[in-house]
């Protein structure tokens, strides 16, 4: 038997008038079933105590590790904030020093305005462009007056882009028509009968260098001089020997390069004055040289380089088009021949030819009287 503290017990069991059973049980003491209640809650209870021992032990780590990330940034924002000190003491000195480069690049383009104006065809435009170059203009004044009042970046970035707009504008307008040919003046008597004397027209307006080429074959010395001023009275600044001679007068400076035809060939030289080494060279194809088709007066000129508003240009003659002109649109880069025109007119027949504007201009004769 169970005692009734230990669980159920049937005390006795009949049936009554409709048969159905009747049991007596004893059951065991009420406080028993509550006693597993509260023990299955405090098990409960346990549970979430021991998760969240855990949590808070996981979260005490992460603690830990962001304030070791917190006092990190600290820094990090201390070392930031000295910095940015720094940046704004010395945004004065920062404008200041490149404050001159933009007025000069502003003087470079304001002489454009006057050119533009006088093609009324892109007035609108033009005047879009004075408008914002008054704008650029007045904000340099502003900075000068108070360095620092404008971001350079930004102020650059648009001087950049307009520079680049106006360039363009003006390589989209027509150049007009020659007027006139003035008679020769004499710029100075030097040398033997023949030679040639240059500038380099994509030079700033502050490098004013002639070079100087003795004679038209038999030579490979480049006399330099530091103005126009400095070649008339003949003090020369520096000489530099090409690596090949030359042939003919019809010598070119761009952009700080010689091109020049290399002697008895039909090869175009490229010589940089900066580096004193050869950049580039290329043979015209067919071209005849070494007084095969020169102009009237001879002197091996049969290939003449010459650049204008558009590029630079080869002109000389084949047998291929009957020893008539042919022009060639020459990559000032490699010299290699972009494109060709052939001319009918005959290259011996002709005295000089000059080129403005993509129009090439040839007199019928080198002495007094050409046309």
């Amino acid at each position: 038997t169970v005692a009734p503290k230990e669980g159920w017990q049937v005390y006795s069991s009949a049936q009554d008038a409709d048969g159905r059973c009747i049991c007596t049980v004893v059951a065991p003491e009420q406080n028993l079933c509550s006693r597993d209640a509260k023990s299955r809650q405090l098990r409960q209870l346990l549970e979430k105590v021991q998760n969240m021992s855990q949590s808070i032990e996981v979260l005490n780590l992460r603690t830990q590790r962001d304030f070791q990330y917190v006092m990190k940034m600290e820094n990090q924002m201390k070392g930031l904030r000295t910095k940015f000190r720094q940046i704004e003491e010395d945004r004065k000195s920062l404008m200041t020093r490149h404050f001159q480069e933009l007025r000069e690049k502003m003087d470079d383009l304001k002489p454009l305005i006057p050119v533009l104006e006088q093609y009324k065809m892109d007035a609108r435009l033009i005047s879009q462009f004075k408008e914002e170059i008054r704008n650029l203009s007045a904000v340099l004044t502003a900075i000068q007056e108070e360095i620092g009042a404008y971001d350079y970046e930004e102020l650059h970035r648009r001087v950049v882009g307009l520079e680049g707009r106006l360039r363009s504008c003006m390589s989209k307008l027509t150049c007009g028509k020659l007027m006139k040919i003035t008679g020769p003046i004499t710029i100075k008597t030097s040398g033997t009968r023949f030679g040639a004397w240059m500038t380099d027209p994509q030079a700033s307006q502050r490098n004013n260098r002639v070079w100087y080429m003795d004679s038209y074959t038999n030579n490979k010395i480049v006399r330099e001089y530091k103005s126009m001023a400095d070649f008339v009275s003949g003090v020369e600044s520096r000489t530099y020997s090409l690596p090949f001679k030359w042939a003919g007068t019809n010598h070119l400076v761009y952009n700080g390069s010689l091109y020049y035809n290399k002697y008895q060939s039909n090869i175009v030289v490229k010589y940089s004055f900066e580096t004193g080494r050869v950049l580039a060279q290329r043979a015209l194809e067919y071209a005849g040289f070494h007084n095969v088709y020169p102009y009237t007066w001879g002197g091996f000129s049969d290939i003449d380089l010459m650049a204008d508003e558009l590029g630079l240009w080869a002109v000389y003659a084949t047998n291929q088009n009957a020893g008539n002109i042919v022009i060639g649109r020459l990559d000032p880069d490699t010299l290699e021949v972009l494109k060709t025109w052939n001319t009918e007119y005959s290259k011996r027949n002709a005295g000089e030819s000059f080129m403005i504007c993509g129009t090439l201009y040839i007199t019928n004769s080198h002495l007094t009287g050409a046309k």
